[in-house]
């Protein structure tokens, strides 16, 4: 603000009206707080220009030197400290993929606790086997660089060829459940077919690959062939046709369903099966077999909550494997 250039650069009357703005925001908005930053009261924001790389350098720093320090993390067993020694940590999301020249596949976990180094030996709680992160990496935007260690509160991408789904822990040999990593009911549902009845074994892998990433809910009709998929927005079913035709050379089209929406089933086990029996038109399984309840109208779930009072209908499921 003080530097003398600036006067030089800015027209005039623009130089007035910044300085007049930059009064009336200093005087009117509260001062950065980083205990209110923290609680989630006060947001601070930063100008720029991503496209320009202008500011990115600032948002950068000003998230290091603001953020709040690795928090505990929460397991069905118990609680994890970030300042423990043991490697703990858990996959939140899954990408296929990203390089187009290959068929890779990067489980990208968050580190709970510990310092781990590449090469170590982690076990993968769901398969109970080990597994050696001998490549690890590391990602800014589009550069990726190998991971020689990583501390708590750091994110790896793991190479991997399916082994890895979101919810699995990996940790140094404790049998831990991650919780809080919700999966959420689709709104918006649609029949997915090949355009060449002949590739339906290829679609039906490209979709469990994609219900993999989380980028789609895939469900799987008791009653009739074919696929359902959900989506939370209108504009995922386009990049979903665009990706399963570039990535698997597949052109597909989505159709209107007659259901809305999805809410998975839990609860008393034969109170469920009595359910099922009856409602077998609206039962499907999803991506992980679980059961769900495909909805027409709230009339549905209403019908459920009055006549089947043990069964619980949930928009959320958790993600803990």
């Amino acid at each position: 603000m003080d530097d003398p250039k600036l006067g030089e650069l800015v027209p005039a009357e623009l130089m007035k009206k910044f300085l007049e703005e930059i009064e009336m925001a200093r005087e009117l908005l509260p001062a950065f707080d980083r205990a209110r930053f923290l609680d989630g009261s006060m947001t601070p924001i930063w100008f720029g220009s991503a496209i320009n790389s202008f500011g990115v350098k600032d948002l950068m720093e000003g998230i290091g030197e603001y953020g709040p320090e690795p928090q505990p993390q929460t397991a069905a067993e118990r609680q994890i400290d970030a300042g423990e020694t043991p490697v703990t940590g858990f996959v939140f999301k899954v990408q296929a993929n990203m390089d187009p020249k290959h068929r890779d596949r990067v489980a990208f976990v968050r580190l709970a606790s510990g310092h781990f180094e590449r090469g170590m030996k982690l076990t993968h709680v769901r398969t109970k086997k080990q597994m050696a992160v001998s490549n690890p990496v590391l990602f800014l935007a589009a550069d990726r660089e190998l991971a020689e260690e990583a501390w708590a509160g750091d994110i790896i991408g793991i190479p991997n060829h399916g082994q890895l789904r979101i919810g699995d822990a990996l940790t140094e040999g404790e049998t831990l459940r991650f919780t809080g990593i919700p999966s959420f009911a689709p709104e918006l549902l649609q029949n997915v077919r090949a355009m060449d009845p002949m590739k339906a074994k290829h679609l039906e892998k490209a979709l469990m690959q994609f219900a993999e990433e989380g980028a789609a809910k895939v469900f799987k009709p008791m009653i009739g062939s074919g696929y359902i998929v959900g989506v939370v927005g209108a504009l995922q079913f386009d990049v979903l046709a665009s990706r399963i035709e570039q990535e698997y050379s597949l052109p597909v089209r989505f159709e209107g369903s007659n259901f809305s929406s999805a809410r998975w089933l839990s609860g008393e086990k034969a109170e469920i099966e009595k359910l099922v029996n009856v409602n077998k038109g609206h039962i499907a399984h999803d991506s992980d077999g679980d059961l769900v309840f495909l909805t027409r109208l709230q009339w549905d779930i209403d019908r459920v909550v009055r006549d089947y009072p043990a069964v619980k209908l949930t928009a959320t499921k958790e993600m803990m494997v």
